[in-house]
């Protein structure tokens, strides 16, 4: 039950802080607006550091089902665990997709476009083209587990480990994040997504399920490859 809560909590932590700054440049009004995908990338690596700092003391601090999944495939964590830590990282993140609702709450009316508002909560491609949609989110995912596993094999401090993923995040935004929005994430993208579609938000639009299947199976097929591959190498 710890480890459950300790999943939620931080994954919760990661929405607010990662929607949080999607929402400060993106919606009209804000004191943020119009700061842009560097903003964005950044506070996206603040968040997950932010996240596995507070979660990271009573769980493994995955905040992330395609984590989970690929370290529990390659045996690094046991699968009697998944279900709760993936359950965990779903309400987390459909928390913290409420949290900033309600946190800007009245820059949704001010915020005309629907696909703005939606993509605060969930992510989009630039080019709707699925096929290369999937294999951007496989590709970020991989590298992802890739360089988390690569941490976690050297010799850093436990307490600089969270802020060293947190770069990896931003690093992943930046280079490889323009095409979908890099949700690298199962959970960030459909806990958030739900919330949209629950949510009495001004004017919303629809939520983009037709997309949806790309940031959730994207990313646990590429975060399982990663992780393989890591093992085959090292």
């Amino acid at each position: 039950m710890a480890e459950f809560v300790a999943e939620l909590v931080g994954t919760m932590i990661l929405i607010i802080f990662g929607a949080g700054v999607v929402a400060g440049v993106s919606l009209r009004q804000s004191k943020g607006e119009g700061a842009g995908w560097i903003a964005i990338s950044l506070g996206w690596g603040f968040a997950v550091a932010l996240g596995v700092y507070v979660s990271g003391t009573v769980s493994d601090a995955h905040l992330n089902p395609a984590v989970t999944l690929a370290f529990a495939t390659i045996g690094e964590f046991p699968w009697a665990q998944v279900p709760g830590y993936i359950i965990g990282q779903l309400i987390g993140a459909f928390l913290g997709a409420v949290v900033v609702f309600l946190h800007y709450y009245p820059h949704w009316k001010n915020t005309p476009d629907p696909s703005t508002k939606l993509g605060v909560f969930a992510t989009g491609p630039a080019i709707r083209h699925l096929t290369s949609n999937f294999f951007s989110e496989f590709i970020g995912t991989a590298v992802l587990i890739f360089g988390l596993l690569a941490i976690g094999a050297n010799t850093f401090s436990d307490g600089l480990n969270p802020l060293i993923v947190g770069v990896l995040i931003a690093a992943i935004g930046l280079s490889l994040g323009g095409p979908t929005g890099y949700a690298i994430n199962p959970a960030r993208d459909l806990g958030p997504r739900l919330a949209h579609a629950i949510l009495p938000i001004d004017k919303k639009g629809p939520s983009d399920w037709a997309y949806a299947w790309v940031p959730i199976f994207g990313p646990i097929a590429g975060g399982i490859v990663g992780a393989v591959l890591f093992t085959l190498v090292f």
